[in-house]
């Protein structure tokens, strides 16, 4: 069992553009002055962190940093953000590129791949399904040979609960079956059967974790969730409050549910991440490929969500009823007792409180502009 002291947690707070700069500026000032010793020592083991300018991938970064690795990003900043790398080195490249990867694998010898690069958009995905296969599914693999060429052969995989299509109102877990009904959760199921067949050819040890939806952000405040366009019911309920768009519309609220509103599972970020880091130390350990749901088994409706951000907020969510979407379920959700009792996983952000709280406080203040 593993376990993490941190909340995203970290150094001192550089912000902004020149954030990684300043952080090694302030090292060697540390240093010169017989303080703390410099952050990133060259005996701290490196993790290439692929789309660590993105929302997850940064939080993800934070994670490492404070777990003692040094997070190497590597992004192409087609939807990332370079003001997001705050916590270690920066490579902008593609995926597809297998040249540049060979360069940053040999440049930096990281000890794994933390993957978290992907196209996520499951509407493009059903109008524009060979990007999808291309890019996630051509740039993971891509990716995967690169690793196993430079014998870096401990790969941690984020994947998707949208593996499993829609399976309606069961507790999904490792086992359910996996019947993805867009080339999204397609993609996502057909890399993780890359993993398997080069981990029988190569031995590529990994690790691969399944959820549904992400909320939050660091309650430090020093990364968080900005998408453009923004898909994700959380920041747009925000948005709505701030008035920066229209009322938001809620699909449905005639479903066999408590309050009539379908039913969503949302981990917060910062417990994502941690589980990935523990992910990282079973694999340090020896201890094989395995697979890990996480969410809460339960979930919450959209009607508790825009309760609770009243709540929090103090302001009203404009919103308004409108028919229900084809395809839509009554409710989804995923457990996690695997990652709780081999792990040690603890979610200790998942309330809707907290991913609210969390979220508003970065939607207020934080942005990227680069």
């Amino acid at each position: 069992m593993y376990h993490i002291q941190h909340e995203c947690a970290s150094l001192p707070v550089f912000a902004g553009r020149h954030a990684i700069r300043r952080v090694y500026e302030w090292a060697s000032d540390q240093k010169a002055v017989g303080g703390s010793p410099d952050p990133m020592r060259e005996d701290m083991d490196k993790v290439l962190v692929t789309g660590g300018a993105g929302y997850i991938g940064s939080h993800a970064c934070k994670a490492l940093k404070a777990a003692g690795f040094i997070p190497v990003t590597f992004d192409s900043l087609v939807t990332g953000w370079r003001d997001a790398v705050k916590f270690g080195p920066f490579e902008e490249g593609d995926l597809q590129d297998r040249a540049r990867l060979d360069e940053v694998f040999e440049k930096h010898q990281p000890i794994a791949v933390m993957h978290f690069a992907a196209l996520s958009q499951v509407g493009e995905s059903m109008v524009e399904p060979g990007l999808y296969w291309r890019h996630n599914v051509g740039g993971s693999l891509t990716l995967i040979e690169a690793a196993v060429a430079a014998d870096c052969k401990k790969f941690i995989f984020s994947s998707t609960c949208a593996t499993y299509g829609d399976q309606d109102n069961v507790v999904l877990d490792e086992s359910s079956p996996q019947y993805p009904i867009n080339a999204y959760g397609a993609s996502k199921r057909a890399i993780e059967d890359i993993l398997r067949d080069f981990e029988a050819a190569h031995d590529l040890k990994h690790v691969i974790f399944r959820y549904f939806n992400v909320a939050g952000a660091d309650p430090e405040g020093e990364v968080g969730e900005f998408h453009q366009p923004e898909t994700h019911l959380i920041p747009l309920m925000l948005d709505a409050i701030a008035g920066k768009r229209a009322a938001l519309t809620v699909f449905g609220d005639d479903y066999d549910t408590p309050d009539g509103t379908c039913i969503r599972d949302y981990v917060h970020v910062c417990d994502l991440v941690d589980a990935h880091v523990l992910g990282l130390k079973w694999l340090q350990a020896n201890k094989g490929s395995r697979v890990f749901n996480l969410g809460t088994g339960s979930g919450f409706s959209v009607r508790e969500v825009l309760d609770h951000s009243r709540a929090v907020t103090n302001h009203v969510v404009p919103h308004e009823i409108g028919a229900r979407r084809p395809g839509d379920c009554t409710k989804l959700v995923s457990g996690s007792s695997r990652a709780m009792e081999e792990l040690g996983w603890k979610p200790k952000r998942s309330t809707l409180d907290k991913m609210i709280s969390d979220a508003w406080r970065w939607h207020q203040n934080g942005h990227y502009s680069n």
